[in-house]
């Protein structure tokens, strides 16, 4: 892993060797000139996949911070700045290290930037991970089709992994929830942004967390119709129930 600074740019890398530029690997530019982009997907800003298995083993999802909600209209991407480790991109990069190496199905992260401003008091930052390969988002495929009781047993799977480990998905949603395809009719299930997730002890906001996610299933329901139902979420429970590590 290596850490490099850059007048008032501050890098952290999954790398051996140190990058000539690093700077350039954040830049959509970069990727559009070099013909490297592969899409995109909007959310609060715009995520770019691009081309990048020959320098980084894994093809890259780049990744802006903005603001959301009414301060969003007022800042839309600075932060205070404090300590360098607790900064967005570096904190959600530490924790996806560490749930990477754990073996949970989290993207590898490959790198993280900040960018000081002048005063030094805030910051803009920027998140460069794994692209999931031949994947979806779960409510994309709930708009299709409906999944069999296996898939759901997979998702409390997923989740219960989750809480073992005292980690508290602050945005646990149907959307982060990411489903990948083989050649199969086996399909695998990811987590994604852990923006401002963090380890949290005990186990009583555990089952607030889950009920998050199932009111994000039930807004799904009434927004895009998306084939869910309680038998569903009974499955669900009842896996997460069962499945402790």
């Amino acid at each position: 892993m290596l850490e490099l600074q850059q007048q008032n740019q501050y890098f952290i890398f999954n790398l051996e060797t140190q990058p000539a530029e690093p700077s350039l690997y954040f830049e959509p530019q970069f990727w559009q000139q070099q013909q490297r982009i592969l899409g995109s997907a909007k959310g609060r800003g715009i995520t770019w996949f691009v081309k990048s298995a020959d320098l980084f083993g894994v093809n890259g999802a780049l990744r802006h911070y903005y603001r959301g909600g009414l301060l969003g209209r007022l800042n839309k991407d600075r932060y205070w700045f404090s300590e360098l480790q607790h900064t967005r991109s570096f904190a959600e990069f530490h924790l996806l290290n560490k749930l990477h190496q754990e073996g949970l199905p989290v993207p590898k992260p490959i790198g993280a930037r900040i960018i000081k401003g002048k005063t030094g008091i805030c910051y803009q930052a920027d998140l460069l991970s794994e692209k999931i390969e031949n994947a979806q988002d779960l409510t994309v495929l709930l708009q299709r089709h409906s999944l069999p009781a296996e898939s759901w047993q997979q998702i409390g799977q997923l989740i219960r992994q989750l809480h073992d480990r005292q980690i508290c998905h602050t945005d646990l949603n149907a959307h982060n929830i990411l489903v990948q395809h083989f050649a199969t009719p086996e399909q695998k299930y990811w987590l994604l942004d852990f923006d401002k997730c963090t380890e949290k002890s005990g186990n009583s906001w555990k089952a607030k967390n889950l009920a998050r996610l199932h009111r994000s299933f039930n807004k799904e329901v009434n927004k895009r119709n998306i084939f869910f139902n309680e038998k569903n979420w009974h499955i669900v429970l009842q896996s997460y129930n069962e499945n402790k590590i």
